[in-house]
């Protein structure tokens, strides 16, 4: 269990500063749309169903790697609070058609980018499978 946390705090930090990175340098543009935290966070959905998927079919992914990458560092990449509270911000400024749209296009737009890396992860290892044979 310790030496799991390890794996799973190291992937954090370095998701952190990803994400810290990411926002610093993309723009936000004037009329407030946080564009940088929809960036990640499609991102993130898009790296992480093709990351699970590829590792359930690969044995030769360990489980700290999973953790390190999967768990630790998505898990700190992506940000679901900043997305909530980037939609409070929106309404409480009175730019509700903002907000709405930020969050059609974020959780839509999420399960596409999901589904889309799903869809990597299955073509990759079956050409993996493929090749082995």
């Amino acid at each position: 269990m310790g030496k799991n946390l390890l794996f799973v705090g190291a992937g954090g930090f370095g998701g952190t500063l990803l994400r810290y990175g990411l926002d610093e340098i993309i723009p936000a543009p004037l009329n407030g749309f946080p564009a940088a935290i929809l960036f990640i966070n499609l991102a993130g959905c898009l790296f992480l169903g093709w990351f699970l998927t590829y590792c359930l079919s690969s044995t030769h992914i360990s489980t700290q790697v999973r953790l390190l990458i999967g768990t630790g560092f998505t898990g700190a990449f992506t940000t679901f609070s900043t997305f909530t509270v980037d939609t409070v911000r929106l309404i409480g400024n009175g730019q509700n058609a903002v907000a709405v749209i930020y969050v059609v296009i974020s959780v839509v737009g999420g399960l596409l980018m999901s589904c889309i890396g799903v869809w990597l992860g299955r073509k990759m290892s079956s050409k993996q499978e493929g090749a082995a044979v």
